[in-house]
């Protein structure tokens, strides 16, 4: 279980400093949690804030009872948090076989990579052998990038905004994904998005506004608020923002 406690984070500006997050104290117990809300709202920066790429200004985090608030990326990554990124890094030379590998922590077979690959809706024998490089679009990018959290398995993966950059048939597949890391593993998926369809299959939806926790609570209880009259979900999440 990871919990923030009165957790804020600030930036300095030309003009000041500025509150990004606002005294967050939140649960996240095992299961499928996402958080949304509107753009510039916070949601990206509170999930660097629980990996360690951005240290909180005040409050604690502490996973598993244990506190992290001031462990850094690499020390959090070996607790067994794992991230993947809203706009995945490229790695000149090193391969996606490599990259697996490196995530899995161990030897892997080439069956293995390739299960892994397959997971993610990619052809392995067309991407094993490829360089993380330009060569990549950003949706064989997301993919792999996903890939190698599976490969590590750790108890905690956190995911910003995964459907950005992909196409349709990536993102359908990126949902069974998500479900079948939702029914089969142990621990806790975080996902940062605006799309229904993984708003709707999340445990728990939190809601992140103006850098302050708005709501939290079951699809059930959040989702009627945060739908329009489309269907689909509201970006700005007008409802809560005015």
């Amino acid at each position: 279980m990871l919990e923030l406690k009165n957790v804020s984070y600030e930036v300095d500006t030309e003009t000041g400093t500025k509150e990004i997050l606002q005294d967050i104290n939140l649960k996240i117990e095992d299961g499928f949690v996402a958080i949304t809300g509107p753009n510039g709202g916070g949601k990206s920066t509170l999930a660097k804030v629980i990996v360690g790429i951005y240290p909180v200004t005040s409050g604690q985090i502490l996973f598993n009872g244990e506190d992290i608030t001031h462990l850094s990326v690499t020390e959090r990554a070996q607790k067994g948090i794992g991230y993947a990124f809203q706009q995945p890094v490229r790695f000149k030379g090193i391969t996606v076989s490599d990259l697996i590998t490196l995530a899995a922590g161990r030897k892997l077979s080439v069956a293995e990579i390739c299960a892994y690959l397959s997971e993610v809706g990619l052809c392995a024998r067309d991407y094993i052998n490829r360089e993380i490089n330009a060569s990549l679009s950003g949706g064989e990018l997301k993919r792999i990038e996903i890939a190698t959290v599976l490969a590590r398995a750790v108890p905690f993966s956190v995911f910003d905004e995964p459907e950005a950059g992909i196409d349709l048939w990536s993102f359908n597949n990126l949902i069974s994904v998500f479900e079948k890391m939702h029914d089969q593993y142990k621990g806790s998926i975080l996902i940062i998005s605006h799309q229904e369809r993984i708003l709707n299959i999340a445990d728990k939806i939190v809601v992140i506004a103006n850098g302050k926790l708005q709501k939290v609570g079951t699809k059930e209880e959040i989702l009627p608020d945060l739908l329009c009259s489309s269907g689909t979900c509201k970006t700005l999440l007008d409802k809560i923002t005015t």
